[in-house]
Protein backbone atom coordinates (compact mmCIF):
# COMPACT_ATOMS: atom_id res chain seq x y z
CA UNK A 1 0.00 0.00 0.00
CA UNK A 2 2.79 2.42 0.97
CA UNK A 3 4.56 1.59 -2.29
CA UNK A 4 1.42 2.38 -4.28
CA UNK A 5 0.99 5.74 -2.49
CA UNK A 6 4.61 6.58 -3.22
CA UNK A 7 4.11 5.80 -6.92
CA UNK A 8 0.91 7.91 -7.03
CA UNK A 9 2.68 10.85 -5.35
CA UNK A 10 5.58 10.61 -7.80
CA UNK A 11 3.19 10.53 -10.75
CA UNK A 12 1.30 13.56 -9.44
CA UNK A 13 4.54 15.45 -8.82
CA UNK A 14 5.69 14.55 -12.34
CA UNK A 15 2.38 15.73 -13.82
CA UNK A 16 2.54 18.98 -11.88
CA UNK A 17 6.10 19.58 -13.01
CA UNK A 18 5.11 18.84 -16.60
CA UNK A 19 2.14 21.21 -16.43
CA UNK A 20 4.34 23.93 -14.96
CA UNK A 21 6.87 23.43 -17.73
CA UNK A 22 4.14 23.53 -20.40
CA UNK A 23 2.56 26.68 -19.01
CA UNK A 24 2.99 29.69 -21.23
CA UNK A 25 4.79 29.86 -24.55
CA UNK A 26 6.83 26.78 -25.54
CA UNK A 27 9.33 28.79 -27.63
CA UNK A 28 11.34 31.18 -25.45
CA UNK A 29 14.49 31.98 -27.37
CA UNK A 30 17.50 34.24 -27.37
CA UNK A 31 19.39 35.31 -30.50
CA UNK A 32 23.18 35.03 -30.36
CA UNK A 33 25.64 35.96 -33.11
CA UNK A 34 29.23 34.78 -32.66
CA UNK A 35 31.66 33.68 -35.36
CA UNK A 36 33.44 31.14 -33.10
CA UNK A 37 36.72 32.58 -34.28
CA UNK A 38 38.13 32.66 -30.75
CA UNK A 39 37.64 30.99 -27.39
CA UNK A 40 36.27 34.31 -26.15
CA UNK A 41 33.19 33.69 -28.32
CA UNK A 42 32.60 30.42 -26.48
CA UNK A 43 32.83 32.13 -23.09
CA UNK A 44 30.40 34.82 -24.23
CA UNK A 45 27.93 32.13 -25.23
CA UNK A 46 28.45 30.33 -21.92
CA UNK A 47 27.42 33.45 -19.99
CA UNK A 48 24.41 34.14 -22.22
CA UNK A 49 23.20 30.54 -22.04
CA UNK A 50 23.56 30.50 -18.24
CA UNK A 51 21.44 33.64 -17.88
CA UNK A 52 18.88 32.38 -20.40
CA UNK A 53 18.48 29.03 -18.63
CA UNK A 54 18.26 30.57 -15.18
CA UNK A 55 15.45 32.85 -16.32
CA UNK A 56 13.18 30.45 -18.13
CA UNK A 57 14.38 30.54 -21.75
CA UNK A 58 14.82 27.27 -23.62
CA UNK A 59 16.34 27.97 -27.03
CA UNK A 60 19.31 29.80 -28.57
CA UNK A 61 19.12 30.91 -32.19
CA UNK A 62 22.78 30.69 -33.17
CA UNK A 63 24.24 32.76 -36.00
CA UNK A 64 27.77 31.41 -36.35
CA UNK A 65 28.51 30.78 -40.00
CA UNK A 66 26.72 27.46 -39.80
CA UNK A 67 25.80 27.57 -43.49
CA UNK A 68 29.45 27.60 -44.55
CA UNK A 69 30.67 24.66 -42.48
CA UNK A 70 32.64 23.24 -45.37
CA UNK A 71 34.84 26.36 -45.29
CA UNK A 72 35.45 26.48 -41.54
CA UNK A 73 38.90 25.69 -40.01
CA UNK A 74 39.39 22.75 -37.59
CA UNK A 75 39.43 24.96 -34.48
CA UNK A 76 35.93 26.19 -35.35
CA UNK A 77 34.53 22.68 -34.81
CA UNK A 78 36.29 22.36 -31.46
CA UNK A 79 34.52 25.51 -30.31
CA UNK A 80 31.22 24.36 -31.80
CA UNK A 81 31.45 21.14 -29.76
CA UNK A 82 32.08 23.23 -26.65
CA UNK A 83 28.99 25.34 -27.36
CA UNK A 84 26.99 22.18 -27.95
CA UNK A 85 28.05 20.82 -24.53
CA UNK A 86 27.24 24.13 -22.80
CA UNK A 87 23.73 24.17 -24.22
CA UNK A 88 23.10 20.50 -23.46
CA UNK A 89 24.11 20.99 -19.83
CA UNK A 90 21.72 23.92 -19.43
CA UNK A 91 18.83 22.41 -21.39
CA UNK A 92 18.98 25.06 -24.12
CA UNK A 93 18.22 23.92 -27.66
CA UNK A 94 20.52 25.18 -30.42
CA UNK A 95 18.52 26.59 -33.31
CA UNK A 96 20.82 27.31 -36.27
CA UNK A 97 19.92 30.34 -38.38
CA UNK A 98 20.93 29.60 -41.97
CA UNK A 99 20.24 30.16 -45.68
CA UNK A 100 20.13 33.87 -46.37
CA UNK A 101 19.42 34.96 -49.93
CA UNK A 102 19.30 38.63 -48.93
CA UNK A 103 22.62 38.67 -47.06
CA UNK A 104 24.50 36.28 -49.29
CA UNK A 105 27.90 36.23 -47.59
CA UNK A 106 27.96 32.48 -46.96
CA UNK A 107 27.07 31.58 -50.54
CA UNK A 108 29.39 34.25 -51.96
CA UNK A 109 32.24 32.83 -49.87
CA UNK A 110 31.95 29.81 -52.18
CA UNK A 111 31.48 31.77 -55.42
CA UNK A 112 31.01 35.55 -55.70
CA UNK A 113 29.49 35.12 -59.15
CA UNK A 114 26.32 33.75 -57.53
CA UNK A 115 25.25 37.27 -56.58
CA UNK A 116 21.98 38.60 -57.95
CA UNK A 117 22.71 40.26 -61.28
CA UNK A 118 21.35 43.45 -62.82
CA UNK A 119 21.50 43.75 -66.59
CA UNK A 120 23.46 46.20 -68.75
CA UNK A 121 22.44 46.44 -72.41
CA UNK A 122 24.38 47.70 -75.42
CA UNK A 123 27.30 49.30 -73.57
CA UNK A 124 29.73 50.71 -76.12
CA UNK A 125 33.27 49.36 -76.40
CA UNK A 126 35.70 50.63 -79.05
CA UNK A 127 38.57 48.49 -80.32
CA UNK A 128 42.08 49.91 -80.37
CA UNK A 129 44.89 47.51 -81.07
CA UNK A 130 44.37 44.20 -79.28
CA UNK A 131 41.71 45.36 -76.82
CA UNK A 132 38.33 47.07 -76.63
CA UNK A 133 37.64 49.64 -73.94
CA UNK A 134 34.41 51.07 -72.64
CA UNK A 135 33.25 54.46 -73.96
CA UNK A 136 30.34 56.36 -72.41
CA UNK A 137 27.49 56.59 -74.91
CA UNK A 138 26.14 59.15 -74.56
CA UNK A 139 28.19 60.70 -71.73
CA UNK A 140 26.12 61.66 -68.68
CA UNK A 141 27.12 64.84 -66.89
CA UNK A 142 26.29 66.98 -63.91
CA UNK A 143 26.19 70.67 -64.74
CA UNK A 144 28.22 72.96 -62.47
CA UNK A 145 29.22 70.04 -60.22
CA UNK A 146 32.01 72.19 -58.75
CA UNK A 147 29.50 74.89 -57.71
CA UNK A 148 31.59 77.54 -59.46
CA UNK A 149 28.57 79.41 -60.87
CA UNK A 150 26.23 80.96 -58.35
CA UNK A 151 24.23 84.03 -57.44
CA UNK A 152 24.38 84.83 -53.77
CA UNK A 153 23.99 81.48 -52.07
CA UNK A 154 22.04 79.88 -54.92
CA UNK A 155 24.06 77.66 -57.27
CA UNK A 156 23.17 77.37 -60.95
CA UNK A 157 22.19 74.21 -62.79
CA UNK A 158 20.60 72.34 -59.88
CA UNK A 159 16.93 71.55 -59.44
CA UNK A 160 17.22 72.67 -55.83
CA UNK A 161 19.34 72.83 -52.72
CA UNK A 162 17.69 73.15 -49.33
CA UNK A 163 17.08 76.72 -48.11
CA UNK A 164 19.91 78.72 -49.74
CA UNK A 165 21.37 81.20 -47.26
CA UNK A 166 19.71 79.44 -44.32
CA UNK A 167 20.88 75.81 -44.50
CA UNK A 168 22.98 75.72 -47.68
CA UNK A 169 25.71 78.29 -48.38
CA UNK A 170 28.18 78.92 -51.18
CA UNK A 171 31.59 78.80 -49.47
CA UNK A 172 34.51 80.52 -51.21
CA UNK A 173 36.90 79.97 -48.31
CA UNK A 174 36.71 76.17 -47.99
CA UNK A 175 36.66 74.11 -51.18
CA UNK A 176 38.18 70.96 -52.62
CA UNK A 177 39.00 72.48 -56.00
CA UNK A 178 38.21 75.64 -57.90
CA UNK A 179 36.87 78.68 -56.11
CA UNK A 180 33.75 77.42 -54.29
CA UNK A 181 31.98 74.55 -52.55
CA UNK A 182 28.51 74.12 -51.05
CA UNK A 183 28.33 74.13 -47.24
CA UNK A 184 25.39 72.84 -45.17
CA UNK A 185 24.61 73.60 -41.52
CA UNK A 186 21.78 74.53 -39.10
CA UNK A 187 19.71 71.52 -40.20
CA UNK A 188 17.09 72.03 -37.49
CA UNK A 189 15.84 75.06 -39.44
CA UNK A 190 14.18 72.52 -41.72
CA UNK A 191 11.37 70.52 -40.04
CA UNK A 192 12.53 67.36 -41.86
CA UNK A 193 16.21 67.99 -41.01
CA UNK A 194 17.14 68.00 -44.68
CA UNK A 195 20.33 69.47 -46.12
CA UNK A 196 20.64 68.34 -49.76
CA UNK A 197 21.48 69.43 -53.27
CA UNK A 198 19.85 67.76 -56.29
CA UNK A 199 20.19 67.80 -60.06
CA UNK A 200 18.22 65.86 -62.64
CA UNK A 201 20.45 64.02 -65.13
CA UNK A 202 19.66 62.31 -68.41
CA UNK A 203 20.87 58.71 -68.57
CA UNK A 204 20.64 55.79 -70.96
CA UNK A 205 18.39 52.91 -69.80
CA UNK A 206 20.03 49.73 -68.54
CA UNK A 207 23.49 51.15 -68.10
CA UNK A 208 25.84 51.21 -65.12
CA UNK A 209 26.86 54.55 -63.59
CA UNK A 210 29.19 55.79 -60.87
CA UNK A 211 28.51 58.97 -58.91
CA UNK A 212 31.37 60.62 -57.01
CA UNK A 213 31.85 63.74 -54.95
CA UNK A 214 34.20 65.14 -52.35
CA UNK A 215 32.88 65.79 -48.84
CA UNK A 216 34.28 67.39 -45.71
CA UNK A 217 32.66 67.19 -42.26
CA UNK A 218 32.91 69.04 -38.99
CA UNK A 219 31.17 67.60 -35.91
CA UNK A 220 28.37 66.24 -38.10
CA UNK A 221 25.85 64.27 -36.08
CA UNK A 222 24.62 61.78 -36.85
CA UNK A 223 27.25 61.29 -39.53
CA UNK A 224 25.57 58.23 -41.05
CA UNK A 225 22.79 60.41 -42.44
CA UNK A 226 25.16 61.85 -45.04
CA UNK A 227 24.31 60.15 -48.33
CA UNK A 228 24.65 60.26 -52.09
CA UNK A 229 21.32 59.04 -53.44
CA UNK A 230 19.75 58.47 -56.85
CA UNK A 231 15.99 58.61 -57.32
CA UNK A 232 14.00 57.66 -60.41
CA UNK A 233 10.26 58.35 -60.29
CA UNK A 234 10.39 58.21 -56.51
CA UNK A 235 12.35 54.95 -56.38
CA UNK A 236 15.77 54.78 -54.71
CA UNK A 237 18.07 52.99 -57.16
CA UNK A 238 21.41 53.65 -55.41
CA UNK A 239 20.60 52.49 -51.86
CA UNK A 240 24.12 52.65 -50.45
CA UNK A 241 25.43 54.07 -47.19
CA UNK A 242 28.57 56.18 -46.97
CA UNK A 243 31.22 55.67 -44.31
CA UNK A 244 32.19 59.22 -43.44
CA UNK A 245 33.45 60.21 -39.95
CA UNK A 246 31.78 62.99 -38.01
CA UNK A 247 34.85 65.15 -38.57
CA UNK A 248 37.18 64.64 -41.53
CA UNK A 249 39.09 66.52 -44.16
CA UNK A 250 38.17 66.24 -47.81
CA UNK A 251 37.52 62.68 -48.93
CA UNK A 252 36.11 61.20 -52.10
CA UNK A 253 32.92 59.17 -51.76
CA UNK A 254 31.41 56.86 -54.35
CA UNK A 255 27.93 55.60 -55.07
CA UNK A 256 26.67 53.60 -58.04
CA UNK A 257 23.46 52.63 -59.78
CA UNK A 258 21.99 50.80 -62.71
CA UNK A 259 19.58 53.04 -64.61
CA UNK A 260 17.15 50.13 -65.11
CA UNK A 261 14.52 51.34 -67.58
CA UNK A 262 14.74 55.02 -66.59
CA UNK A 263 15.95 57.88 -68.79
CA UNK A 264 16.06 60.60 -66.12
CA UNK A 265 17.31 60.34 -62.54
CA UNK A 266 17.72 62.73 -59.66
CA UNK A 267 21.23 62.83 -58.17
CA UNK A 268 21.18 63.90 -54.51
CA UNK A 269 24.06 64.65 -52.16
CA UNK A 270 23.46 65.68 -48.58
CA UNK A 271 21.89 64.67 -45.33
CA UNK A 272 18.52 63.30 -44.35
CA UNK A 273 18.21 63.80 -40.61
CA UNK A 274 21.45 65.38 -39.35
CA UNK A 275 20.92 67.60 -36.31
CA UNK A 276 24.20 69.37 -35.69
CA UNK A 277 27.59 70.18 -37.16
CA UNK A 278 28.20 70.96 -40.80
CA UNK A 279 29.54 69.50 -44.02
CA UNK A 280 30.77 70.59 -47.43
CA UNK A 281 30.18 69.08 -50.89
CA UNK A 282 32.32 69.71 -53.96
CA UNK A 283 33.10 68.24 -57.39
CA UNK A 284 29.90 66.22 -57.80
CA UNK A 285 30.23 64.06 -60.94
CA UNK A 286 28.68 61.12 -62.80
CA UNK A 287 30.19 58.70 -65.31
CA UNK A 288 29.03 55.61 -67.15
CA UNK A 289 31.19 52.55 -66.42
CA UNK A 290 31.54 49.17 -68.11
CA UNK A 291 32.15 45.60 -66.88
CA UNK A 292 32.59 46.73 -63.25
CA UNK A 293 31.57 43.81 -60.99
CA UNK A 294 30.56 41.68 -63.98
CA UNK A 295 29.10 38.30 -62.94
CA UNK A 296 29.98 35.07 -64.74
CA UNK A 297 27.56 32.22 -64.20
CA UNK A 298 25.06 30.40 -66.45
CA UNK A 299 22.27 32.84 -65.60
CA UNK A 300 24.32 35.95 -66.41
CA UNK A 301 25.56 35.51 -70.00
CA UNK A 302 27.74 38.05 -71.84
CA UNK A 303 27.01 39.19 -75.39
CA UNK A 304 29.51 41.02 -77.63
CA UNK A 305 28.21 42.19 -80.99
CA UNK A 306 29.29 44.41 -83.86
CA UNK A 307 27.43 47.71 -83.55
CA UNK A 308 26.63 47.98 -87.27
CA UNK A 309 25.97 44.42 -88.42
CA UNK A 310 24.83 42.87 -85.14
CA UNK A 311 27.22 39.94 -85.69
CA UNK A 312 27.78 38.08 -82.42
CA UNK A 313 31.32 37.26 -81.34
CA UNK A 314 32.37 34.26 -79.27
CA UNK A 315 34.23 34.19 -76.00
CA UNK A 316 37.32 31.99 -76.34
CA UNK A 317 37.38 32.38 -80.11
CA UNK A 318 37.21 36.12 -80.76
CA UNK A 319 38.00 37.50 -77.32
CA UNK A 320 39.48 36.19 -74.09
CA UNK A 321 37.25 35.23 -71.13
CA UNK A 322 35.93 38.34 -69.39
CA UNK A 323 36.07 38.71 -65.61
CA UNK A 324 36.48 41.50 -63.08
CA UNK A 325 39.49 40.49 -60.94
CA UNK A 326 38.36 43.00 -58.29
CA UNK A 327 34.80 41.75 -58.05
CA UNK A 328 33.85 43.34 -54.72
CA UNK A 329 30.37 44.76 -55.47
CA UNK A 330 31.66 48.29 -54.92
CA UNK A 331 32.33 50.74 -57.72
CA UNK A 332 35.69 51.93 -56.44
CA UNK A 333 37.53 50.56 -59.49
CA UNK A 334 37.25 50.38 -63.26
CA UNK A 335 36.14 47.36 -65.23
CA UNK A 336 38.52 45.31 -67.38
CA UNK A 337 39.01 45.82 -71.13
CA UNK A 338 37.98 43.13 -73.59
CA UNK A 339 41.14 41.36 -74.76
CA UNK A 340 41.04 40.27 -78.40
CA UNK A 341 42.42 36.88 -79.43
CA UNK A 342 44.82 36.32 -82.30
CA UNK A 343 42.94 34.95 -85.28
CA UNK A 344 39.61 36.29 -84.02
CA UNK A 345 37.09 38.14 -86.16
CA UNK A 346 37.09 41.50 -84.33
CA UNK A 347 38.89 44.30 -86.19
CA UNK A 348 40.85 47.34 -85.01
CA UNK A 349 38.58 50.41 -84.75
CA UNK A 350 35.41 48.33 -84.51
CA UNK A 351 32.57 49.52 -82.28
CA UNK A 352 31.08 46.79 -80.11
CA UNK A 353 27.85 46.63 -78.17
CA UNK A 354 28.17 44.57 -75.01
CA UNK A 355 25.51 43.10 -72.73
CA UNK A 356 26.26 41.66 -69.30
CA UNK A 357 25.09 41.50 -65.68
CA UNK A 358 26.73 43.05 -62.65
CA UNK A 359 26.38 42.71 -58.90
CA UNK A 360 26.03 45.64 -56.52
CA UNK A 361 26.25 46.14 -52.77
CA UNK A 362 23.31 47.69 -50.93
CA UNK A 363 23.48 49.86 -47.82
CA UNK A 364 26.72 48.97 -45.99
CA UNK A 365 27.75 46.00 -48.12
CA UNK A 366 24.71 43.74 -48.31
CA UNK A 367 24.77 41.55 -51.43
CA UNK A 368 21.87 39.28 -52.34
CA UNK A 369 22.31 35.97 -54.16
CA UNK A 370 20.30 34.59 -57.06
CA UNK A 371 17.57 32.26 -55.79
CA UNK A 372 17.20 30.74 -59.28
CA UNK A 373 20.80 29.67 -59.92
CA UNK A 374 21.09 25.88 -59.29
CA UNK A 375 24.56 26.10 -57.72
CA UNK A 376 23.12 28.09 -54.82
CA UNK A 377 20.84 25.17 -53.99
CA UNK A 378 23.78 22.75 -54.21
CA UNK A 379 25.76 24.79 -51.68
CA UNK A 380 22.82 24.99 -49.28
CA UNK A 381 22.10 21.25 -49.57
CA UNK A 382 25.68 20.41 -48.63
CA UNK A 383 25.54 22.67 -45.57
CA UNK A 384 22.37 21.03 -44.24
CA UNK A 385 24.04 17.64 -44.24
CA UNK A 386 27.02 19.06 -42.34
CA UNK A 387 24.81 20.86 -39.82
CA UNK A 388 22.93 17.64 -39.15
CA UNK A 389 26.21 15.76 -38.75
CA UNK A 390 27.64 18.20 -36.20
CA UNK A 391 24.52 19.41 -34.35
CA UNK A 392 21.48 17.33 -35.37
CA UNK A 393 19.18 20.20 -34.37
CA UNK A 394 15.44 19.69 -34.04
CA UNK A 395 14.62 23.27 -35.07
CA UNK A 396 15.96 25.61 -37.76
CA UNK A 397 15.44 29.29 -38.56
CA UNK A 398 15.67 30.34 -42.21
CA UNK A 399 17.36 33.71 -42.54
CA UNK A 400 15.29 34.68 -45.59
CA UNK A 401 14.82 38.35 -44.81
CA UNK A 402 15.43 41.57 -46.77
CA UNK A 403 16.03 40.05 -50.21
CA UNK A 404 16.86 43.37 -51.87
CA UNK A 405 17.96 42.32 -55.35
CA UNK A 406 16.90 39.63 -57.80
CA UNK A 407 14.63 38.80 -60.67
CA UNK A 408 16.74 40.52 -63.36
CA UNK A 409 19.05 37.79 -64.62
CA UNK A 410 18.31 35.13 -67.21
CA UNK A 411 18.15 32.42 -64.54
CA UNK A 412 15.15 34.21 -63.03
CA UNK A 413 13.57 35.47 -66.27
CA UNK A 414 13.43 32.11 -68.01
CA UNK A 415 11.36 30.67 -65.15
CA UNK A 416 8.49 33.04 -66.06
CA UNK A 417 7.43 33.33 -62.44
CA UNK A 418 6.72 36.25 -60.15
CA UNK A 419 9.27 37.11 -57.49
CA UNK A 420 6.71 36.00 -54.92
CA UNK A 421 6.67 32.56 -56.54
CA UNK A 422 10.46 32.43 -56.85
CA UNK A 423 10.89 33.34 -53.18
CA UNK A 424 8.21 30.93 -51.99
CA UNK A 425 9.64 28.06 -54.02
CA UNK A 426 13.14 28.84 -52.70
CA UNK A 427 11.94 28.63 -49.10
CA UNK A 428 10.04 25.43 -49.90
CA UNK A 429 13.22 23.86 -51.32
CA UNK A 430 15.14 24.89 -48.23
CA UNK A 431 12.58 23.15 -46.04
CA UNK A 432 12.83 20.00 -48.15
CA UNK A 433 16.61 19.98 -47.79
CA UNK A 434 16.24 20.12 -44.03
CA UNK A 435 13.51 17.49 -43.93
CA UNK A 436 15.66 15.20 -46.09
CA UNK A 437 18.14 14.91 -43.21
CA UNK A 438 15.56 15.23 -40.41
CA UNK A 439 11.95 14.50 -41.42
CA UNK A 440 10.71 15.78 -38.05
CA UNK A 441 12.59 19.08 -38.09
CA UNK A 442 10.66 22.18 -37.07
CA UNK A 443 11.42 24.99 -39.53
CA UNK A 444 10.86 28.71 -39.00
CA UNK A 445 11.49 31.76 -41.18
CA UNK A 446 11.72 35.54 -40.78
CA UNK A 447 8.40 37.13 -41.68
CA UNK A 448 9.14 40.23 -43.74
CA UNK A 449 9.41 38.76 -47.24
CA UNK A 450 6.14 36.87 -46.71
CA UNK A 451 4.25 39.80 -45.20
CA UNK A 452 2.29 42.36 -47.29
CA UNK A 453 2.48 44.67 -44.28
CA UNK A 454 6.26 44.62 -44.54
CA UNK A 455 8.47 43.75 -47.56
CA UNK A 456 6.28 41.45 -49.68
CA UNK A 457 5.45 43.99 -52.39
CA UNK A 458 6.78 45.51 -55.60
CA UNK A 459 9.36 48.29 -56.11
CA UNK A 460 11.47 46.85 -53.32
CA UNK A 461 15.02 48.16 -53.53
CA UNK A 462 16.65 46.72 -56.70
CA UNK A 463 14.30 43.78 -57.17
CA UNK A 464 12.88 43.32 -60.66
CA UNK A 465 9.38 42.10 -59.91
CA UNK A 466 6.83 41.86 -57.13
CA UNK A 467 7.01 39.78 -53.93
CA UNK A 468 3.24 40.02 -53.39
CA UNK A 469 1.63 36.65 -52.80
CA UNK A 470 4.84 34.99 -51.64
CA UNK A 471 3.03 33.67 -48.57
CA UNK A 472 0.85 31.53 -50.87
CA UNK A 473 3.85 29.51 -52.03
CA UNK A 474 5.29 28.17 -48.76
CA UNK A 475 4.17 25.15 -46.71
CA UNK A 476 1.66 25.89 -43.96
CA UNK A 477 3.79 24.05 -41.39
CA UNK A 478 6.49 26.71 -41.75
CA UNK A 479 6.72 28.78 -38.57
CA UNK A 480 6.89 32.57 -39.00
CA UNK A 481 9.03 34.88 -36.84
CA UNK A 482 7.42 38.34 -37.02
CA UNK A 483 9.76 41.25 -36.28
CA UNK A 484 8.18 44.51 -37.50
CA UNK A 485 7.19 46.10 -34.20
CA UNK A 486 5.09 48.95 -35.60
CA UNK A 487 2.97 46.51 -37.60
CA UNK A 488 3.10 43.66 -35.10
CA UNK A 489 -0.67 43.21 -34.83
CA UNK A 490 -1.23 43.39 -38.59
CA UNK A 491 1.61 40.94 -39.24
CA UNK A 492 0.54 38.46 -36.58
CA UNK A 493 -3.07 38.62 -37.76
CA UNK A 494 -2.02 38.10 -41.40
CA UNK A 495 -0.20 34.86 -40.66
CA UNK A 496 -2.65 33.65 -38.03
CA UNK A 497 -5.60 33.98 -40.43
CA UNK A 498 -3.66 31.91 -42.98
CA UNK A 499 -3.06 29.16 -40.43
CA UNK A 500 0.66 29.69 -39.81
CA UNK A 501 2.27 29.36 -36.40
CA UNK A 502 3.98 32.56 -35.30
CA UNK A 503 6.68 33.76 -32.95
CA UNK A 504 7.65 37.32 -32.02
CA UNK A 505 11.16 38.56 -32.75
CA UNK A 506 11.44 41.26 -30.08
CA UNK A 507 14.22 43.64 -31.10
CA UNK A 508 16.03 44.26 -27.89
CA UNK A 509 18.57 47.00 -28.37
CA UNK A 510 16.86 49.43 -26.04
CA UNK A 511 17.15 49.92 -22.30
CA UNK A 512 13.58 49.14 -21.20
CA UNK A 513 11.09 46.29 -21.44
CA UNK A 514 8.76 48.35 -23.63
CA UNK A 515 9.40 46.43 -26.86
CA UNK A 516 8.89 42.87 -25.54
CA UNK A 517 5.94 44.04 -23.43
CA UNK A 518 4.29 45.40 -26.57
CA UNK A 519 4.97 42.15 -28.37
CA UNK A 520 3.57 40.06 -25.51
CA UNK A 521 0.33 42.03 -25.55
CA UNK A 522 0.01 41.32 -29.28
CA UNK A 523 0.91 37.64 -29.19
CA UNK A 524 -1.38 36.99 -26.21
CA UNK A 525 -4.22 37.93 -28.56
CA UNK A 526 -2.95 35.85 -31.50
CA UNK A 527 -4.11 32.31 -32.16
CA UNK A 528 -1.28 29.94 -32.98
CA UNK A 529 1.51 32.05 -31.51
CA UNK A 530 4.21 29.88 -30.00
CA UNK A 531 6.49 32.32 -28.24
CA UNK A 532 8.98 35.15 -28.36
CA UNK A 533 12.69 35.73 -28.94
CA UNK A 534 15.14 38.20 -27.39
CA UNK A 535 16.71 39.59 -30.56
CA UNK A 536 19.74 41.87 -30.43
CA UNK A 537 22.04 43.02 -33.22
CA UNK A 538 24.28 44.97 -30.83
CA UNK A 539 25.20 42.10 -28.51
CA UNK A 540 23.28 43.83 -25.74
CA UNK A 541 22.24 41.27 -23.14
CA UNK A 542 21.97 43.44 -20.02
CA UNK A 543 18.21 42.91 -19.79
CA UNK A 544 18.12 39.27 -20.84
CA UNK A 545 17.34 38.17 -17.27
CA UNK A 546 14.30 40.45 -16.78
CA UNK A 547 13.18 39.61 -20.31
CA UNK A 548 13.25 35.91 -19.41
CA UNK A 549 11.35 36.55 -16.20
CA UNK A 550 8.73 38.57 -18.05
CA UNK A 551 8.24 35.90 -20.70
CA UNK A 552 8.24 33.00 -18.25
CA UNK A 553 5.45 34.61 -16.22
CA UNK A 554 3.08 34.14 -19.16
Amino acid sequence: MRQRLTVVVLVLVSMATSLAADKGYPCRWVYVSRGLRSDHDVEDIRAIVRTAAEHGLNGMVLAAGLDRLDLQPPEYFTRLEAVKAICKKRGIAIIPIIFSAGYGGSVLAHDKNLAAGIGVRDALFVVKGNEARHVADPPARIVNGGFERYKGHRVEGFRFHDKPGTISFVDTEVCHSGRASLRFQDFTKDPRLHGRVMQEVTVQPHRSYRVTCWVRTENLAPADRLLVQVLAKGRYIAPQRLRVPSTTGWRRVTSAFNSLDYTTVGIYAGTWGARSGRFWVDDLAIEEVGLVNILRRPGTPVTVCNETTGAAYEEGRDYAPIADPRLNFRFDHDGPPIRLLEGGRISDGERLRVGYYHGIAINRGQVSVCMSEPKVQEIWRKQVRLIHKHLAPGTYLLSMDEVRAGGSCLACKRRKKTMGEILGECITRQMRMIRDVNPRADVWCWSDMLDPNHNAHGDYYLVDGDFAGSWQHVPKDLGIVCWYYKKRRESLDHFSRLGFRTLAGAYYDGDTLENPTGWLEAIDATAGCRGIMYTTWRNQYDLLAPFGDLVSER
